[in-house]
This record gives structure tokens, sequence and C-alpha cells, in this order.
């Protein structure tokens, strides 16, 4: 009896452990959804839809890349990458920049929420010889977007 009950509190303090660290944002996590990219060799905006969409519903955001003079870079290779960094899984679906809509605006389509909490956007943007890296945090709430 003795040996059920240590399994079971230790059972309970690994789930509370586990909770807690997933609950707890890093206190510098930057939420900005426009920054330069790592290097600085682009400005980089990330745009989510109007409407912010339900957990579990596929949606699509748009990706705004200017150089660093403001002027709109097209034809970019953007390849995308991300996930939740606390649980250690990327996205349920498999999001990727389809197109360029309007000069250095991409569509980044089947984007998914599987769950709250804090999600990375990871792009690889490549222009001619220039490549570099930025990254978006977000942090999904049942209301919507903590900003």
């Amino acid at each position: 009896m003795l040996r059920r009950s240590a399994v079971s509190t230790l059972a309970a303090l690994a789930v509370t452990t586990l909770t807690t660290a997933c609950s707890s944002l890093p206190t510098d996590l930057d939420l900005s959804l426009r920054h330069p990219s790592s290097q600085g060799k682009f400005m980089v905006q990330m745009e989510p839809p109007a409407a912010w969409p339900a957990i579990n519903q596929m949606h699509a955001w748009q990706v705004r890349v200017h150089k660093p003079d403001g002027e709109p870079v097209s034809k970019a290779a953007i390849a995308f990458d991300g996930g939740m960094p606390q649980h250690m899984h990327g996205y349920p679906t498999k999001p990727r920049v389809t197109r360029e809509v309007a000069p250095g605006v991409y569509a980044l389509e089947g984007m998914k929420f599987s769950m709250t909490g804090w999600w990375d956007m990871r792009l690889t943007i490549q222009s001619g010889a220039v490549t570099d890296d930025a990254v978006f945090n977000v942090v999904v709430e049942e209301a919507g977007m903590r900003r």
C-alpha cells in the first residue's frame, strides 16, 4: 500500500511540474509581429487573419518581406517551420508559403493551432544570394492571440 501511495505521489508531482513548466512563459518573450530578420538583411512582418481563428481551425497568414530601406522583396523563397517550444512538437499541419500575392507579400497557408500556449513561427528567407532567418512568437489563448 505504501508503494502504491509513493507511485501516486510521484506521478502527481510529475504532472504538476510539467503543467507549471508549460504554463510559464519566458519573461523576455518577444510577441512583436514585425521586426528585422536575425542578421538584419530583411524587415519581416507576420499578419494574422483579421478574425482570430478558433483552436483547430485552418487559417492563413500573410508574410511581408522588405529590404531595410523599405523596398518590397519579390520572388523570395520562404521556408516555414515552428511549433510549441515548451511541448517540443511542431504544428499539427504542414504550413507553407504558397505564393506571392503582391510585391513582397506572401501567403502562409495551412496554419492551425491545436491548443492554447506558446507557438513559434520560424522563417528562412532567401532572395537571390541573400539568406536570413526570422522567428516570431505568439501565445494562443481561448479568446485569441495575446499581444
